[in-house]
């Protein structure tokens, strides 16, 4: 893996994010907040989630710190609250990502996890991991907006690339 491709990959992962965020808004606060079966419970709570395995993970290999849980959702409220945090830990994140290079990458991070496991992984396959894991999320946000009969449409990589990538 190399810096330059990680970095597209992020800029696809957040480009997705504030894609899938711009149909969020239109849903009313109960509809966030509907029981479903998905692994997070909720929309609002998907996208808290989210939001905090890119905090934590940031904490863990930027700062060395294992924070010892995920965000609360209950901390965020509207999705007001959860857009303005999560735009702050995007910032964040994006700063951090620039200053890596392709060396840096093959670099390993240590960390504890919330319920006490101590394990070591190269950067880029925790980095890639926070990839997959905010496209599996995503996926389920965009079958609960299309449930609620806003779907936000094709969310692949590929789309990006050929759409917007290339207008910029």
């Amino acid at each position: 893996m190399n810096i330059q491709d990680l970095r597209l990959l992020y800029d696809y992962h957040y480009w997705a994010k504030h894609h899938l965020l711009s149909f969020c808004k239109k849903l009313t606060h109960a509809q966030l907040i509907a029981p479903n079966t998905f692994s997070n419970g909720n929309l609002k709570a998907t996208l808290v989630h989210l939001m905090s395995a890119e905090w934590i993970w940031l904490q863990r290999c930027r700062d060395g710190v294992s924070p010892s849980a995920m965000l609360n959702d209950a901390d965020y409220p509207t999705l007001t609250d959860v857009i303005k945090r999560w735009d702050d830990e995007e910032a964040q994140f994006q700063t951090w990502l620039s200053t890596l290079s392709d060396s840096d990458l093959q670099g390993n991070a240590s960390y504890i996890s919330p319920i006490g496991g101590a394990f070591t992984n190269t950067l880029w396959h925790i980095l890639t991991h926070l990839i997959t894991h905010g496209m599996q999320h995503n996926s389920e946000v965009a079958q609960m907006l299309t449930d609620f009969g806003h779907s936000p449409g094709n969310i692949d990589l590929i789309v990006y690339l050929r759409s917007y990538r290339a207008a910029k």
